[in-house]
């Protein structure tokens, strides 16, 4: 037990260097360690099954290029209302944006339906996503845990879907959403117990990340 703990103790020392060294920039986010590092960070703040399938590892000075541009990337997103947004860490250890709508804004219980006001948020994100073509992205739907998983996990997918199907008709390209699935009531994020846990859990999120022609264009040199 000693051990585990003195384990514990010396990763979280060094995940304080590195966000200390980076001073909450993306550009600390690579490969080699960095991969390591952002598997940790993606199981906090993230979703580490999101990310191009790029088959190599990707070099220290790449990551950062992609890291740097994803600052820029979430201060744009951060401008969206309703919108909570937070970096995340993708498949290939490389830093992404994940953008969260809650239910309050987006779904009444049971329901599916868009609201005035979530339109008005997902116009504003769709702009985001037009401006950033390079960004793949991927769209999870949610549920609180009322009703079961025969009704939850289907629900959780038609809010997904139904957040693609105003995107694109915002104009944002199908070609740009790489994925979108329901995760039903698995994955809360507050207390189903309470009705403001529940609002909060009935969400749907979504991860900008790297695609293959931004990973491609960091490795040439040519990602601002």
């Amino acid at each position: 037990m000693k051990k585990f703990k003195l384990f514990v103790l010396s990763l979280c020392a060094g995940l304080v260097m590195v966000s200390c060294t980076n001073a909450a920039k993306g550009a600390g986010i690579g490969a080699g360690g960095g991969a390591l590092v952002g598997a940790i960070i993606g199981k906090m703040a993230g979703n580490t099954a999101v990310g191009a399938v790029i088959g190599t590892a990707v070099g220290t000075t790449t990551g950062a290029l992609i890291g740097k541009h994803m600052d820029k990337v979430k201060a744009q997103a951060q401008a969206v209302q309703n919108a909570q947004v937070e970096s995340i860490t993708d498949a290939n250890g490389l830093q992404g944006v994940k953008v969260t709508f809650d239910s309050g804004i987006l779904f009444a219980t049971n329901k599916s339906d868009l609201n005035a006001a979530s339109k008005s948020s997902l116009s504003q994100f769709a702009n985001v996503l037009k401006q950033n073509a390079d960004c793949d992205v991927a769209i999870y739907g949610h549920t609180d845990n009322t009703g079961t998983d025969a009704i939850n996990n289907p629900l959780s997918v038609k809010r997904a879907q139904a957040v693609e199907s105003y995107l694109k008709s915002c104009g944002v390209s199908a070609s740009q959403i790489r994925s979108v699935d329901g995760q039903g009531s698995t994955n809360p994020v507050a207390d189903n117990s309470t009705a403001e846990g529940r609002k909060q859990n009935r969400r749907v999120e979504v991860y900008m990340y790297a695609s293959q022609q931004m990973i491609q264009n960091a490795e040439a040199g040519k990602l601002n």
